[in-house]
């Protein structure tokens, strides 16, 4: 089954052709990093009508990179939810005209569950179920993977995502967007153990996550040094604010795999490829009977590829839209959301 994907929840547009969940045939992309660097971070408006500019262009870049004709398409598939409100309808408005010129299924997919399904991508062997931590900019959770379309979220944060938090402490650095990157790599020299910060348990679920005190307090910290002229380690820093996101994530995702007893634990989303997190994962599993998956970092940030996957399983599953689709800014990745919007269009 050959599923045409669409991505534009932020600021990469992005078309691939997916064949059978698991084959990437191909993957554009048409990044936006270089226009919006100059703002320090997206401005949607101007997302949304680069989006338009290139979104079919890459289409017909897709089909032409694999051979395939526009009659070899058997679905059409695209992130519906959660993304900039703007940038989500344009890929939404264009997979749905896709789809009804070439008389073809409409797959509405959550872009998180698209995260999740990036590591179909680099494990042809992977199957649920297992344990997914997301970390992305706009989410951050541990989700207990049941089947590829049955979800529960075992925990989340409460206030900010972990990705935001990287971003928002970087840019008061002066780093260049994308911060989380950037702030990563300034940390690989620094003292992790330097600067003090807080690592937050709110609330009565021991999986649910606080990142807003350790983002005040990062930012309060740099403020007080400007303010007195005293002379911050960055790298130091850099690395003491990644050590305090890490030690927030990776313990409540070791407590997670004892109490549900999975053997599997992947990891998705942007924020996946920080480089400590994905060393202290390691570490602390290393001891327990589990499988780790850790997608290569060109599957960590938006591609369309992640989208084809898991609309193959959608499609499966009969997720499947008409052309009353809307996009949504939010929404939330469990299968109930997805089937209160299908209901909604019907």
């Amino acid at each position: 089954m050959n599923i045409l994907a669409v991505e534009s929840s932020c600021d990469e547009t992005a078309v691939a052709i997916v064949r059978d969940g698991r084959e990437v045939l191909t993957d554009c992309i048409a990044s936006q990093v270089e226009l919006h660097r100059i703002y320090g971070g997206v401005v949607p408006e101007i997302a949304s009508r680069k989006h338009i500019e290139a979104i079919y262009g890459l289409a017909e870049q897709a089909l032409e990179k694999t051979g395939l004709t526009r009659q070899d398409i058997d679905a059409v598939a695209v992130t519906y939810a959660p993304g900039l409100i703007g940038a989500v309808l344009v890929g939404v408005n264009f997979a749905k005209a896709a789809a009804l010129a070439l008389d073809k299924p409409l797959i509405p997919v959550h872009h998180i569950r698209g995260h999740i399904a990036a590591n179909y991508i680099a494990y042809p062997e992977l199957k649920p179920p297992f344990l997914c931590l997301v970390v992305s900019g706009g989410h951050t959770m541990i989700v207990d993977v049941r089947d590829y379309t049955k979800m529960e979220i075992l925990g989340t944060s409460l206030d900010d995502a972990a990705g935001e938090c990287f971003d928002k402490v970087a840019r008061v650095l002066g780093m260049p967007y994308p911060g989380g990157a950037a702030l990563d790599k300034a940390a690989q020299t620094g003292d992790d153990t330097k600067y003090s910060l807080p690592r937050s348990k709110p609330g009565a679920n021991p999986y649910d996550m606080s990142f807003s005190g350790l983002k005040t307090a990062a930012l309060n910290l740099i403020h007080h040094a400007q303010q007195v002229g005293e002379e911050l380690d960055i790298p130091s820093l850099c690395a003491s604010f990644s050590a305090a996101v890490s030690d927030t994530l990776v313990p409540r995702v070791v407590q997670a795999i004892k109490q549900t007893g999975r053997d599997k634990i992947a990891i998705a989303g942007g924020v996946a490829a920080n480089s400590r997190i994905r060393k202290d994962l390691l570490e602390a599993v290393q001891k327990l009977d589990v499988q780790v998956y850790l997608p290569p970092l060109s599957l960590c940030g938006d591609n369309a590829a992640m989208i084809g996957a898991q609309g193959y399983y959608e499609y499966q599953a009969g997720n499947i839209a008409d052309m009353h689709l809307n996009a949504y800014a939010t929404k939330s990745v469990l299968g109930e959301a997805l089937a209160e919007s299908l209901q909604e269009i019907k």
